[in-house]
């Protein structure tokens, strides 16, 4: 197996967590990245292979900027980017929502997705070789009540990956997207300020999908031959038909 260096934002807790260690455990060498330092070094210890530690925030440009220019000579040919940091804050209608719920949403699902491409997509055009893999949400498919800005960040996300697919084409360039449904992560504590009762309440009545489930996709979704490019993923718990339909019969 090639000796791929992947580089994954919000590896520190969920699906760049689970991705990580699935990642580490098949061989890659792991740039994993996040704003928590203890939760990376807690995952850097459970990780099989070789791999670099940067702790930046998505949010801001300067610190990814800082942070992809202080990798070491041999971490610095990136060969897949996972943009996978992001979160959804509250869950209210529009005229009722906070304003800082909506912009921490658009600039770290929106701005930090762009932030980190346009830091790694140089490197790549040069050697005409690469993947990215953006991660984004069935909400950006379809929306859903009180989930304004959250999908309209989510579907932002994939108009950009469209555009990069385009732009990346003439180098060589893998460009996929891959879209979860409910997910049993830490996502809804996030969303509910804390409130674990809340947060809990989401994954009631029906079995969601794990992060395991996501990152087994993602690794696939790397491992196609060189031809073959999954541009788009959806993956879903058997019991969900869409943003907002759910068998909760279970």
């Amino acid at each position: 197996m090639e000796n791929k260096k992947i580089l994954i934002t919000g590896a520190s807790s969920g699906i760049g967590w689970s991705t990580s260690k699935l990642l580490s455990k098949k061989g890659y060498v792991l740039i994993i990245c996040g704003r928590n330092k203890k939760k990376l070094d807690q995952l850097s210890k459970e990780l099989d292979r070789k791999h670099h530690i940067l702790i930046f925030d998505v949010k801001n440009n300067d610190d990814v900027s800082k942070a992809i220019s202080s990798l070491p000579k041999e971490y610095k040919k990136i060969d897949v980017l996972i943009n996978n940091a992001g979160n959804a804050h509250g869950l209210d209608y529009a005229h009722e929502s906070n304003i800082l719920d909506w912009e921490e949403m658009i600039d770290s699902n929106v701005k930090g997705v762009l932030y980190v491409t346009k830091q790694i997509i140089g490197d790549m055009v040069k050697r005409k070789s690469g993947h990215i893999i953006n991660v984004g949400s069935i909400a950006g498919i379809e929306s859903y009540p009180k989930g304004n800005v959250y999908c309209a960040s989510k579907a932002a996300v994939i108009k950009f990956t469209e555009g990069l697919r385009l732009d990346l084409n003439p180098f060589g360039i893998k460009v996929s997207s891959i879209h979860p449904g409910l997910v049993k992560t830490n996502f809804s504590k996030v969303r509910f300020k804390g409130n674990e009762e809340i947060a809990d309440r989401v994954y009631e009545g029906y079995k969601p999908l794990s992060p395991e489930d996501v990152a087994d996709c993602i690794y696939y979704m790397i491992n196609t031959p060189k031809h073959v490019n999954i541009a788009d993923c959806i993956i879903l718990p058997t019991d969900q038909a869409g943003a907002y339909i759910l068998n909760k019969s279970n």
